[in-house]
């Protein structure tokens, strides 16, 4: 039975390149079935750079098949999660790297993180992160060539978008991020998107990390999408809360963890459907 595209990968279709990847997901996605020997079930309406579908194995096995839309930032998630081996993450059982399909461990019940008391939360995220962080420098793009590339065009993206935010944000950013990539401290395996929703409950473990678009950077700028997790909370004092427990609790340069909020989230917030929290909480930063 031909599956159907979840509504999330519908943004792809303003694209030349994704409407012509949304032409042969479906394909895809079958032929992976096809080589792992899978039973299809209901795709995953939350993906929104790939098909991300429920799967049973010939052993009764509950899967996921995810076959992705080719992109930079989850080129190399198939090989964070080979490194990780299921250490707080979903665990890789294959990778087919001609189709970008991998089949994953299915999280059950896979509620997210984000229905959990905001310090309870808060409380998984901190005993999550040191174990994500392990050194696996190749082939992972470093945190260097990934602040390249957003002051490469962040400042032609901001006034594309007509200036959504003030100027005096983006310089923040476009002064903190250069000298930040340059004097950073140890290197190790990042998720840079670990929030509560990338976070399921699981059996194996009571919470998992899927999702993690993975670079290899400093530990400081593994908080930046928590911080700003409004989800865990939207006031100044929890936005701060997060930042001042994380750096304490896991013995982070806190000013350095501030920075790198400030300079990812701006990098993140032009065309974001999340502007307006994202400016609040940028606003609470700068002089946090």
């Amino acid at each position: 039975m031909p599956i159907d595209l979840p509504s999330g990968v519908a943004w792809l279709r303003s694209t030349e390149r994704g409407r012509a990847w949304l032409s042969v997901a479906p394909r895809l996605v079958d032929e992976a079935a096809e080589q792992w020997g899978l039973r299809l079930g209901v795709p995953f309406e939350a993906a929104f750079e790939s098909i991300a579908v429920r799967a049973t194995t010939g052993d009764g096995r509950s899967v996921v098949l995810k076959v992705h839309f080719p992109d930079r930032e989850n080129e190399h998630e198939a090989d964070a999660l080979a490194r990780w081996n299921g250490g707080g993450a979903v665990q890789l059982i294959a990778h087919d790297r001609v189709r970008h399909a991998l089949l994953l461990e299915r999280c059950i019940p896979g509620s997210p993180l984000t229905g959990v008391d905001p310090n309870a939360a808060l409380d998984v995220l901190i005993g999550l992160l040191p174990r994500l962080w392990i050194g696996a420098p190749q082939p992972f793009r470093p945190l260097t060539a990934e602040v390249e590339w957003w002051l490469g065009h962040l400042e032609q993206e901001w006034e594309q978008a007509r200036r959504p935010f003030e100027r005096r944000l983006l310089d923040v950013a476009l002064d903190a991020m250069p000298a930040l990539a340059a004097s950073q401290g140890e290197q190790v395996l990042l998720h840079q998107d670990l929030h509560g929703g990338n976070v399921l409950a699981a059996e194996r473990e009571p919470w998992l990390a899927i999702d993690p678009k993975p670079l290899i950077g400093e530990r400081e700028f593994a908080v930046a999408p928590i911080v700003r997790s409004f989800e865990l909370g939207h006031t100044r004092r929890q936005t701060i809360r997060r930042l001042d427990r994380m750096t304490a609790e896991l013995g982070l340069d806190r000013e350095r963890a501030r920075l790198w909020t400030i300079g990812q989230t701006v990098a993140w917030s032009v065309g974001s459907n999340f502007l307006t929290q994202h400016l609040e909480t940028l606003d609470w930063l700068l002089d946090a």
